[in-house]
């Protein structure tokens, strides 16, 4: 039996073998009377639609309870739901698009640590000030106004503030971890990878040293997936994946690509056979990614004769 709901103010919840439908409210009073509606039932996966946070509360509470709870992707899900057929969009249709689609397609669960989850908040929130203070140090380039100059840089300064804030909030949070920490130092071993990095891939990619390279690499969306049909030979693109560590491994890559003799030597390799800068630190990237998982999976720090 699989269940599925919508997350917000309220769960629209979809029981797809049945085709019960209906609702509780996004709260403590509203879990609890939905662990008791599903309570002694064969469920085979819970699934919500990742919302922007709204879900995260409610994933724990059924996860606490022993359920198999599942966060699926909204791109995947709105395109599962299009190749259905199913072109209109409300909550309680929702619900039903969801449930249908963990019944058909595979969704890995989701594991909660209670070590990782202040690591996790402060990585998400440290993420969302920096985006803020690239945009309005984009903006500031285009004021003229003096007065509305002065705001922009105010502004700034006071999100740079945050944001170291933040950084030592992190550090000391993944310092009070003896397993957190062990990680943080063999990531930090390698030459490129600092704090930001480091704290970025234990708090958004756990599977980092579970899983295989080329499964790790694909999970950040660095796997290149061939575009050939026929006669038609394109070129390889890579994809999806999690963009937020996408993102901060980009940044350690270019640093690892002139810095890290290793990787240097490696980008300076692919150049010299014509391959375009923006190829390169690709390959630097996920290059790097697997070098990480590679030493988290082994328990042992950077080694540059083992890469």
């Amino acid at each position: 039996m699989s269940a599925s709901m919508w997350a917000k103010e309220r769960l629209d919840v979809a029981i797809r073998e049945t085709g019960e439908l209906f609702a509780v409210d996004n709260d403590e009073a509203g879990y609890a009377a939905l662990v008791e509606r599903l309570s002694g039932r064969a469920i085979a996966a819970v699934g919500l639609e990742a919302s922007g946070g709204y879900e995260r509360a409610v994933l724990k509470a059924l996860w606490q309870k022993g359920l198999p709870v599942r966060r699926i992707n909204p791109h995947r899900l709105r395109q599962f739901a299009r190749a259905a057929g199913v072109n209109a969009k409300n909550d309680r249709l929702d619900a039903r698009v969801i449930a249908r689609f963990l019944a058909t397609l595979p969704v890995h669960p989701v594991e909660f640590d209670p070590s990782l989850e202040l690591v996790i908040e402060l990585v998400t929130a440290r993420r969302q000030l920096q985006a803020e203070l690239s945009r309005v140090n984009n903006q500031l380039e285009h004021v003229r106004d003096a007065a509305l100059k002065r705001l922009a840089k105010r502004r700034a300064t006071r999100l740079s503030a945050d944001i170291l804030l933040l950084d030592k909030r992190i550090a000391q949070a993944i310092a009070a971890d003896h397993a957190l920490a062990r990680r943080d130092r063999l990531l930090r071993s390698t030459p490129s990878v600092g704090p930001v990095l480091s704290a970025t891939l234990i708090a958004q990619l756990p599977e980092l040293g579970r899983l295989s390279n080329r499964r790790i690499a694909a999970l950040v969306g660095l796997a290149p997936y061939d575009h050939d049909s026929g006669k038609l030979k394109g070129k390889r693109c890579i994809w999806g994946g999690r963009e937020p560590v996408r993102n901060v491994l980009y940044m350690a890559a270019l640093s690892a690509g002139v810095h890290n003799p290793v990787f240097a030597a490696f980008r300076q390799r692919l150049r010299a056979k014509g391959k375009v800068a923006k190829v390169a630190i690709v390959a630097v990237m996920r290059k790097l990614i697997t070098t990480l998982n590679a030493m988290i999976r082994d328990d042992k720090p950077w080694n540059p004769a083992c890469v």
